[in-house]
């Protein structure tokens, strides 16, 4: 029965965490990252790099204006799959994605 109060404990701490607002990314780190698996290193690295920042500006903007329309429990599920993991950071725009494909998920099985 301790486990699974425990279980509970996380997993409410994590929701009220994710509930708050929307989670800090280090854009620029992501986008240099994303620059770097480019085919051609030598052309477009800093138009890419622009590039990457601008989307996950915006991203980040229609996230702080929409976040309180997506459900708690999709907050969570989308935040938890945006984790730093293998040295790939997080990505705003991964994150919206995420929250939509929830939300069009949902629609349909209504």
């Amino acid at each position: 029965m301790l486990i699974g109060f425990s279980a509970f404990v996380l997993a409410s701490q994590l929701l009220v965490t994710v509930a708050d607002g929307v989670p800090k990314y280090n854009i620029q780190r992501g986008c240099r990252v994303d620059d770097t698996s480019t085919s051609n290193l030598n052309v477009g690295l800093d138009e890419t790099t622009k590039s990457c920042i601008k989307d996950e500006q915006a991203a980040l903007g229609q996230l702080q204006t929409q976040w309180s329309q997506f459900a708690p429990s999709d907050r969570a599920l989308c935040s938890k799959d945006e984790t730093d993991i293998s040295g790939i950071p997080p990505s705003y725009v991964e994150l919206l994605t995420c929250l939509q494909g929830q939300q069009i998920a949902k629609k349909r099985n209504n």
